[in-house]
């Protein structure tokens, strides 16, 4: 049984700040800073596509409680929500992390080199799959 079953199952302590029957959040054991939650779908599913929708919507409904949460205590600036899923789940369990951002905190995005494509055809590609 995954860590984040555990958790959900209680066998494993965790900081929780927010569950219900679809959804649990606690506090990330390695922060990027204080705040970060991690929100987790009850379903052990490693990809955002295996999750029903009414457990999207929760987790969506978590991460707004939380970034609202999360400016009344911190006065944050923002706030940065990520997630991966399939091969690059690390815990093979779907899940969200959510936390404060400031202008002066350094986190960013590093672009691998090169060019990507940015045209009208990978748009119709993609809408063809929507």
């Amino acid at each position: 049984m995954c860590v984040f079953c555990q958790i959900i199952n209680k066998q494993v302590p965790a900081h929780i700040v927010y569950e219900d029957d679809k959804v649990i959040s606690f506090l990330d054991i390695e922060p990027i800073r204080e705040g970060h939650v991690l929100i987790v779908p009850k379903l052990h599913v490693d990809s955002l596509d295996k999750l029903p929708d009414d457990m999207i919507a929760g987790v969506m409904r978590v991460a707004k409680k939380v970034v609202v949460a999360h400016r009344e205590i911190y006065g944050n600036e923002g706030y940065s929500m990520m997630q991966n899923g399939g091969k690059y789940c690390d815990f093979g369990h779907a899940h969200f992390h959510v936390f404060p951002r400031y202008d002066s905190d350094g986190f960013g995005f590093n672009y691998p080199e090169g060019e990507s494509e940015y045209s009208e055809k990978v748009a119709a590609k993609i809408i063809e799959k929507l």
